[in-house]
């Protein structure tokens, strides 16, 4: 999602936000951006509201990037609770199921197994998901029947960092992209025979976006417009870490920002990355400064998005 307004600043990068509870994550893209004084915005990857932590926002030419955001790997802590399903999977439901069975730390543990690797979810009927055209989240709450396909994901790791009592264990998880933590939490209850809901969740990772680098609404505000000039402004190359970056020529580049497409082999040749392949993205660079996400194919080096910065 993006918030623009041609009144604002070009302000170019990352900042790395650590969501407060009970804002949606639109609410709080509009709010960076009104704080920053940024002319457009955009966040990557949706917190629920109830949920804290990182929401990595895009400021300027960087919201060309927010898919390699939304791609990377996610960390969460999350409280499971134990004898109750509810309409959302989360706190904010009504109750529609309740159980007197709680698991030990031992099957917990052991039923970690069957969530890890690529698995089939179901997302929750509360939720961003189109249905005919609308979100689900909408026909949820005017009480329309509809069903939700599942879907493939992929969990890296599950595990139990403690149980303070016998109706809640607070888990951690890594995950790839498109993972619904409260199905997740939902589907763990339902495998122990139990019900379940997620009480408490807090997102602490979003690829390279960590808890060390996070800043919160309030320090942003204090920052106000001087953000664009601080430490928390991180590069927009922030994403594209994994992503090869070549050395362009002034005339090279310019080509490039026409979109123009350029001989490989003499960047190459230049490039310590020996190992770039046909097909391969790269980050084209030229003083310092990213000029367009290209792909290389047939001996050229052809523009796929042009970066205005």
């Amino acid at each position: 999602m993006s918030s623009k307004n041609k009144k604002g600043l070009p302000i170019h990068g990352w900042l790395n936000i650590d969501k407060p509870a009970g804002m949606t994550s639109s609410a709080v893209v509009g709010k960076v951006r009104h704080l920053v004084g940024a002319a457009k915005a955009g966040h990557g990857g949706t917190l629920d509201p109830m949920a804290t932590g990182i929401l990595p926002i895009a400021l300027g030419e960087a919201t060309k990037t927010v898919s390699y955001a939304m791609d990377g790997t996610k960390a969460y802590r999350f409280t499971l609770r134990f004898g109750a399903a509810t309409t959302t999977d989360d706190a904010a439901g009504e109750v529609i199921a309740e159980s007197n069975i709680r698991p030990n730390r031992d099957s917990l543990s052991a039923a970690f197994e069957f969530f890890i690797g690529e698995i089939q979810q179901v997302p929750p009927a509360f939720s961003a998901i189109k249905v005919d055209g609308r979100r689900a989240y909408h026909l949820a709450r005017e009480e329309v029947e509809f069903k939700l396909s599942a879907r493939t994901v992929r969990v890296d790791s599950l595990r139990l960092v403690e149980m303070p009592d016998a109706d809640n264990a607070v888990i951690e998880a890594v995950s790839g992209k498109g993972v619904y933590i409260r199905s997740l939490a939902r589907d763990i209850a339902v495998q122990l025979s139990s019900v379940g809901h997620v009480a408490a969740l807090r997102r602490t990772a979003v690829g390279p976006f960590t808890e060390a680098t996070a800043i919160s609404l309030d320090k942003l505000e204090s920052l106000g417009h001087s953000a664009a000039d601080s430490e928390a402004l991180l590069a927009i190359e922030t994403v594209l870490d994994d992503i090869p970056a070549l050395a362009l020529t002034a005339q090279e580049a310019h080509r490039l920002k026409n979109g123009q497409a350029i001989p490989t082999l003499p960047v190459a040749n230049r490039s310590p990355f020996r190992n770039v392949c046909q097909g391969d993205l790269v980050c084209a660079m030229a003083e310092g400064k990213l000029v367009a996400l290209a792909k290389i194919w047939g001996g050229e080096i052809r523009p796929v998005r042009v970066l205005n910065l």
